[in-house]
């Protein structure tokens, strides 16, 4: 890079810090402090350090803790001392009812403020210290612990851990955020800390802070509308070193798992009969995964995914040969991979001879793991030397043709596990463009693909939808909602299911999947012997597939601004609607999206899946046009029982109703008559390639498109209740 050019960067990243920046004024009085904003006002209370935030207006946004602010060694804040001042922040010296004393620093932005506290003696004092404000409701968030409480729903009032991280109160979390925000009342806040944390959701009191440790080292309070939310907590995740990376194309099509098919039973030929099998059904298939059973099987030294480079030569004779196979079809290939080394594998030894495992009094550990069933060492991802140790090793997979990596660590003891602890691996798979399907993960996104718990037929079928949705919150909305079926019907490993349900089951769980960001098969559905019922679930596929540009285009959207276009929860595209709160739960079954602001999911999926054939829709102010027939709707409405049979293509349009759709190799805009007027960007399979419709009056009964690349208006017709017009990535067009 020359050195103008590097000079221009760091212009423009300084001048981007500065942007973030606020000017503040500090009124100091006797008995409290503020700290005034363009956009809000902090209010301290020098006895107890309590703390609220109000809106420009004066009114209350966030209230005080009724105790006191702050709490370390489990004592409370009883006196606060204003030390210092610059035009970044303001710091604060704390005493608790111990006597002992912390350092607070407040450092405000234009729409949030961060905030620090230390101990004052790090090296001798450690224990749990805790930021509090009054309570606030309703609360949406938390990641994989949203999905596992025993109420199940996407909102999180009344959650409360004292040990929030990989294990809570005993539920498991891969994909971990204490990300927590109040759409209606337009406020978030996290607390950016790897290591275990306390989360406190509750009537009572809204806090965050750490179990045990020295400091809280960034507390973050978000004031705003849920964009400008989003926005601000994607620059926090950035700066804080828990980067959101942009995801690849391909991954937001349809994909297939062996896994699902073949669990640990997989060689060459079943895999290209499975993926075969689809392609000639007339599935559109664009990525693979063969998550196990691929390395050398008869040596139990190479029982694991970190055989890297080593095939299984019975099995996978020549594994070069079917990687191009499957390249020839236009699939990605992708094999699982974790970071756990069994005694005695082929780079054990390496690894400790170097020090690149996580270690317990100075030795290498070994931890349980549910796979592989031997105890395992764990790469050390927070030492460098050992990703990048790690990421050469990866690289023998890579250079024989191999795409990416689905991250399948699963199963395993916390104890001395950070939340971080594959995210250096997975940032540096992205940086080297290598197509990586997350599975753990803390606060970022080092990764193309969310994928939640495994989800088998067995389970309660609603954490499926909540799963999601609470993931879009959390700041993880490249949603994959596991393979279509799960995993064991190939054998019935979790007992007998079969018949009608069995037939259901598959046609609304492909259903639900389709309107996700992405989705796979696994498990033939030849087996179910039932033309209906394939016809169905490739009806869904089609779906997906046909969506695919507009899903990638919003997953873009969401990696420039932060804000879960792929998958938008209706309480953060409506904050002000009363209406949309309190339905994505187990008893209303509410579960609608957003995708790219345009279209509204509505798959009729939960545990009733069997017997249920309607739902009560609700849809927020606006026009919205059915998918299937173009019947108008307008809202706010509630459309009670509204049957949703299994052939119903789950969509209504609304918003810009501009839609992008491929058809026959080829792209065409789609433009609905919602009443719409303005600009909406379109991003093509590049990620960086942009288009821009502007729409200069509202869509009526005729329209005419100008491409102002060619200067030429473009043939439009009607198709499906829309007009649509050949659509080239990278011109822009106006509608009139």
């Amino acid at each position: 890079m020359s050195r103008i050019l590097c000079l221009c960067v760091w212009l423009m990243a300084t001048l981007s810090q500065i942007a973030q920046a606020s000017s503040f004024n500090l009124v100091e009085q006797q008995d409290s402090v503020e700290i005034n904003t363009d956009n809000y006002l902090m209010t301290i209370d020098k006895a107890g350090f309590r703390y609220a935030f109000a809106k420009p207006d004066g009114s209350v946004w966030l209230g005080k803790h009724a105790d006191s602010g702050l709490i370390f060694l489990n004592s409370s804040v009883v006196t606060t001392e204003l030390l210092e001042q610059d035009k970044q922040q303001v710091v604060f010296k704390v005493t608790n009812e111990l006597g002992i004393e912390a350092r607070v620093t407040v450092t405000p932005s234009s729409h949030y403020l961060k905030m620090a506290i230390a101990l004052q003696d790090e090296g001798e004092l450690q224990g749990s210290i805790l930021a509090r404000t009054a309570g606030l409701s309703p609360a949406y968030g938390l990641g994989d612990h949203a999905a596992r409480r025993k109420s199940q729903s996407t909102e999180v009032s009344g959650y409360s851990s004292r040990h929030f991280g990989a294990l809570t109160d005993g539920k498991p979390s891969r994909l971990t955020s204490n990300f927590v925000i109040f759409p209606s009342q337009k406020l978030a806040l996290v607390s950016v800390e790897p290591d275990k944390k306390i989360v406190k959701v509750t009537r009572d009191e809204l806090a965050q802070g750490v179990e045990y440790g020295a400091s809280i080292p960034a507390l973050y309070y978000f004031f705003g509308e849920p964009e400008q939310i989003y926005a601000d907590f994607k620059t926090v995740r950035d700066q804080e070193g828990y980067k959101v990376y942009a995801p690849k194309y391909e991954w937001f099509g349809v994909g297939w798992e062996a896994w699902g098919a073949l669990a640990w039973d997989t060689n060459e030929q079943t895999i290209r009969h499975n993926v075969d099998q689809y392609l000639q059904l007339g599935f559109p298939l664009d990525w693979m995964v063969v998550g196990s059973g691929f390395w050398p099987k008869k040596d139990p030294t190479f029982l694991s995914t970190t055989s890297f480079g080593l095939w299984d030569k019975t099995l996978y004779p020549n594994p070069e040969q079917m990687i191009e196979y499957f390249h020839n079809k236009g699939l990605k290939l992708i094999l699982g991979l974790r970071i756990a080394f069994i005694p005695n594998g082929p780079f054990t030894q390496e690894g400790l001879d170097k020090g690149y495992f996580i270690k317990k009094d100075g030795k290498a550990r070994l931890f349980r793991v549910s796979f592989p069933k031997p105890e395992s060492y764990f790469l050390d991802a927070n030492n460098p030397a050992a990703v990048d140790w790690y990421i050469e090793l990866c690289k023998k997979w890579l250079s024989s043709g191999v795409d990416g990596f689905k991250e399948d660590l699963f199963g395993y003891e916390i104890e001395g596990l950070p939340d971080n602890k594959l995210d250096p691996v997975n940032a540096k798979l992205m940086e080297m463009g290598a197509y990586v399907m997350g599975r753990n993960g803390y606060l970022g996104s080092p990764m193309d693909l969310h994928r939640f718990e495994d989800f088998n037929y067995d389970q309660n079928q609603d954490r499926g939808p909540i799963n999601g949705l609470a993931f879009a919150y959390s700041g993880f909305p490249y949603v994959y909602p596991d393979i279509v079926a799960g995993k064991g019907l190939h054998n019935m490993e979790f007992g007998e299911f079969s018949g009608q349900q069995l037939r259901t089951y598959f046609i609304r769980n492909a259903r639900y999947a389709s309107m996700n960001p992405s989705m796979s098969f696994g498990y033939g559905v030849w087996n179910l012997n039932d033309q209906h019922t394939t016809d169905m679930v490739r009806d869904a596929a089609l779906d997906h597939h046909r969506l695919q540009p507009f899903i990638y285009s919003a997953a873009i959207r969401t990696y420039r601004t932060g804000f879960p276009y792929t998958m938008t929860p209706l309480p953060l595209a409506f904050p002000d609607d009363a209406k949309v709160h309190g339905r994505e739960n187990n008893r209303v079954r509410g579960y609608q999206w957003l995708i790219n602001d345009t279209l509204l999911a509505y798959p009729l999926y939960g545990d009733d899946y069997a017997s249920s054939n309607s739902r009560d829709l609700y849809l927020p102010a606006g026009k919205w046009i059915d998918y299937d027939d173009g019947t108008l709707y307008q809202g706010p409405k509630l459309l009670k029982n509204f049957a949703i049979p299994l052939e119903k293509t789950p969509l209504f349009v609304g918003g810009s109703g501009v839609v992008v759709e491929q058809q026959d190799n080829a792209l065409v805009g789609r433009l609905y008559a919602t009443g719409f007027t303005g600009k909406v960007p379109f991003f093509g399979k590049d990620g960086v390639t942009q288009s821009v419709i502007d729409i200069k009056h509202p869509v009526g009964k005729s329209v005419t498109v100008t491409d102002t690349h060619t200067q030429q208006q473009v043939e439009v017709t009607r198709v499906r209740h829309a007009y649509q017009f050949r659509f080239i990535a990278g011109h822009n067009y106006v509608v009139e």
